[in-house]
């Protein structure tokens, strides 16, 4: 009996130890969210750095949803998804992957709902510029997750809610005055915060002393910038009605001609008006009711390199097919080529530099580097394009207004005619690796591959010398900064220093006519001809 009361009282004491030792186990804390960029970003790499510096990472499923023990993370954390078999965040010298960052103030005990997609990592991009990081992959890979004030955190969500509240609405996010993408729980099921990315384009842009990515850029389906709206002439809000016409415009068109460019072509913000690309008006060219749609991803500042490795490419891959036609308008950016360029040259060099071939038709390159070769990088859009079944064709630059001292032409009694401008010359002091001519080789290149290929600059040129006298009513020069108050404090684009490169409106429709005029005289385009007006 004694020996049973005995054994029982062990029994009680271990018990009561136990329940001791139990209740010094700290909660557990899990950050857990979706990974979604428009449906889940199916087996994301998920890592999360805290104010320690401490790392954990986990994969997301095909859901695009993770769970990571964040027992032992100090906030606040920052939290990193990259796709699954590429974590290339930062360099644009291969394919960029689809990187975002989410940004996490506390940890609490129990699941803390920590999301992260394009509006997450648009948070913290504004959060990461205004503390004076490059974008937010920097910001997310500084050796502690950085602290960020009150009123930073403030700021960036109040502008989020600006550029897309309205949308969220619209597709049922009821609670706009707490929304908070981060924290906000979802689900990538095209439903929700999910039908607001769905119709969004995002990556990251290219910082141009240090040649990393930099802040994230966000556009609607027709690519207008998005952020928070300044004024009457900013970038606009997005539009969720109108996004969700033009994106099934896209996807039901019988006929579409995507247009892979740089900024002759780009779509701009209301801010920068008059400029415009001749990519943004160019399906007015067509015939009304024709089903011809024009899909613009033209990118400003961007080189036949770095569009395909800094992920605008892509972009508009989630809606090429078989049959669809590829504008490939590259060249003016290729020629950032000087290594001795004061701040940019070298960072230019290393991710937007490309060379022309030589007088006799043969590609230039660095030993090793062939993908530094235009002919090279301008393959890369046709094979792709061919390989999925669409149509390419090539199209030489549009033209400097300068002439053949590289000077503005026509001014102060100079009649020396335009010319092109799209060649090297070895400077003085050897900047230049290779010198050659970029319309030349896009010819080599069309030729080489058997692409239809269009001499805009040849066209562009002889309206530019026809115009001699009103030139600046097509260039970007401004004169007005009343009406467009945005050039008010340019140092290009203005009567003082008028831009020869980009365009206002009425130069736009011109190009855009040009293009159109290019597409009828092309024998092997004649069935996209037909639909022109």
């Amino acid at each position: 009996m004694q020996t049973h009361i005995r054994g029982s009282r062990l029994i009680l004491a271990l018990a009561v130890l136990g329940l001791g030792a139990c209740a010094s186990v700290p909660p557990v804390k899990r950050l857990s969210g979706v990974v979604a960029t428009g449906g889940p970003l199916m087996q994301a790499h998920v890592s999360v750095r805290d104010s320690n510096g401490t790392l954990a990472s986990t994969r997301a499923d095909i859901q695009g949803r993770y769970q990571l023990d964040a027992s032992t993370l100090r906030p606040p954390v920052v939290v990193v998804a990259s796709e699954s078999g590429n974590r290339n965040c930062r360099t644009n010298q291969a394919p960029r992957a689809v990187c975002m960052a989410a940004w996490r103030a506390t940890l609490e005990d129990g699941d803390n709902t920590t999301n992260i997609n394009p509006l997450t990592d648009w948070l913290a991009s504004e959060m990461a510029t205004t503390l004076h990081f490059i974008g937010p992959q920097q910001f997310a890979e500084a050796p502690k997750a950085p602290d960020v004030p009150a009123s930073v955190q403030t700021r960036a969500l109040q502008n989020l809610r600006s550029g897309f509240g309205a949308a969220l609405a619209r597709s049922g996010v009821a609670d706009m005055g707490s929304f908070d993408p981060v924290t906000t729980p979802m689900v990538a099921d095209g439903r929700g915060v999910d039908a607001v990315l769905s119709v969004l384009n995002h990556t990251r842009g290219y910082d141009n002393d240090s040649g990393e990515a930099s802040a994230t850029v966000i556009t609607d389906t027709a690519w207008r910038p998005i952020a928070h709206p300044f004024d009457d002439r900013a970038n606009e809000p997005l539009q969720m009605e109108r996004a969700e016409r033009e994106q099934a415009a896209i996807l039901t068109a019988p006929i579409r001609v995507f247009i892979v460019g740089d900024s002759t072509a780009a779509t701009y913000e209301r801010q920068r008006l008059p400029r415009m690309g001749w990519g943004q008006v160019f399906e007015e060219a067509f015939k009304d009711n024709e089903g011809v749609k024009v899909v613009n991803g033209a990118r400003a500042g961007r080189s036949s390199r770095d569009f395909y490795n800094a992920g605008w490419y892509r972009q508009m891959l989630r809606y090429l097919r078989p049959g669809d036609y590829v504008v490939i308008a590259l060249g003016h950016n290729d020629q950032n080529c000087n290594s001795l360029r004061p701040v940019r040259g070298a960072a230019d060099v290393a991710n937007l530099c490309t060379y022309p071939n030589d007088a006799q038709g043969r590609r230039q390159f660095p030993a090793g580097h062939p993908q530094m070769s235009f002919q090279s990088a301008l393959e890369v859009y046709v094979n792709d394009a061919r390989a999925r079944g669409a149509i390419p064709f090539l199209m030489t630059p549009t033209t400097r207004f300068m002439n053949a001292d590289r000077r503005i032409a026509y001014v102060n009694g100079d009649t020396r005619p335009v010319v092109s401008q799209h060649l090297t010359r070895q400077n003085a002091t050897g900047g230049y690796a290779f010198t050659g001519d970029y319309s030349q080789t896009i010819r080599d290149t069309a030729r080489a591959n058997g692409v239809p290929q269009i001499d805009l600059e040849a066209k562009t040129i002889r309206f530019a010398n026809a115009h001699a006298h009103d030139w600046q009513n097509y260039w970007l020069v401004v004169a007005d900064t009343v009406k467009f108050p945005w050039y008010a404090t340019q140092t290009a684009g203005t009567p003082a220093a008028p831009d020869t490169t980009h365009f206002q409106e009425a130069g736009a429709r011109a190009m855009a006519a040009l293009v159109a005029q290019g597409i009828k005289e092309t024998p092997q385009l004649q069935a996209l001809a037909q639909h022109l007006k």
